[in-house]
């Protein structure tokens, strides 16, 4: 079976992690997407909650597995018996620092192996950071995150205020 692992924050999840994760669906016999749990970070959704809209936005996809994880991926992607990150690439800056980071994978475990998948050009300036912030100012993001992701962040937003 071929497993992929398509890590990340998720936090939000935009419309751009989404159209990474169904394509690795078609490629991959399954697709474990996995929020990083990253005690660094102040997230404005939980683990949980980020999970939660995860496997809401991927329902339909039978082969899509969401979980979390902490520590070193390459830990991880052995725990989960995974040989393949499949990794979003939107423009340059994004493949110096993912190329870095699949050297050092491959350095830690030179059987797993990194699939970059070019991100579709409509979403290609897009990042979880710039959603939040845009969603900051009530600035429209409804073609930016999926309906439901765009209820959590109005929701959350107006808590945060509170």
């Amino acid at each position: 079976m071929r497993v992929a692992v398509c890590p990340g924050s998720f936090d939000p999840v935009t419309n751009g992690h989404v159209d990474i994760i169904r394509r690795g669906a078609k490629i991959f016999d399954k697709v474990i997407v996995s929020v990083l749990v990253n005690s660094n970070k102040k997230p404005l959704f939980t683990i949980e909650e980020r999970m939660a809209l995860l496997r809401e936005v991927t329902a339909d996809l039978s082969n899509v597995e969401i979980d979390s994880f902490h520590g070193l991926l390459i830990d991880y992607m052995q725990r989960k018996e995974a040989r393949v990150l499949l990794k979003g690439l939107r423009a340059t800056s994004d493949f110096e620092y993912e190329m870095q980071m699949a050297s050092i994978n491959r350095h830690l475990n030179d059987e797993i192996e990194t699939i970059f998948v070019m991100t579709n050009n409509k979403y290609s300036f897009l990042s979880s950071s710039i959603v939040k912030e845009l969603a900051s100012y009530q600035a429209p993001i409804a073609e930016l995150v999926p309906p439901v992701v765009e209820q959590a962040i109005r929701l959350k937003m107006q808590e945060n205020k509170s």
